[in-house]
Order: structure tokens, then sequence, then C-alpha cells
């Protein structure tokens, strides 16, 4: 089973993070990232998809235009894990 990251490892966590916000409710961190359009948003999120499958851990997300909006929990631990520091490190190098 995931554990659950500890508030010193979450902290840790968050500074290597910088463009992602904690959201104390879910224990979850969240990040929008906008586009020129549509279609590049929409092959942002075609990216992460193949990210996602790959590692078995799929992010909560909406898509508005040119606007995605991703939020990464871990459900089986209870909120934020390692996995989804993973998944948003991956996520950034895809636009970085």
């Amino acid at each position: 089973m995931v554990e659950q990251l500890s508030p010193a490892e979450r902290e840790d966590a968050l500074e290597g993070l910088p463009e992602w916000d904690h959201d104390d409710a879910r224990d979850a961190i969240t990040r929008t990232f906008t586009f020129d359009d549509f279609s590049q948003a929409f092959a942002f999120m075609t990216q992460v998809a193949l990210l996602a499958e790959k590692a078995d851990h799929h992010p909560e997300w909406s898509n508005v235009y040119n606007r995605v909006d991703i939020l990464l929990t871990t459900h089986d631990a209870g909120g934020l894990s390692e996995r989804d520091v993973e998944m948003a490190q991956a996520i950034d190098a895809l636009v970085d």
C-alpha cells in the first residue's frame, strides 16, 4: 500500500514543486496550465494521459478551451503521496 507523506515530507516535496499549490482540504496538489489554444491543451492532456497510464496513477482534471486544471492525490493513501510528487515532476517536465 502507498503511504501518505508525513508533514515534513510534504513540506519538502512542495518546495520542489513551486508551480503547484497544496489543497489542504483534500491533501492534494493542484496546478493550472494555460496554452495558446484548445489543440495545445488537448495535446498536453494526451501526453499526461500516457504518463498516467504508464504509472497507473491518474489525475483528476478538467479542460476548458486552453486551460487544463490538474489535481493529484492518492486515494488509497488518504492524501498526498510520493506517487503524486513523481507524477507532478513528470508533468512539469512536459512543459519545461
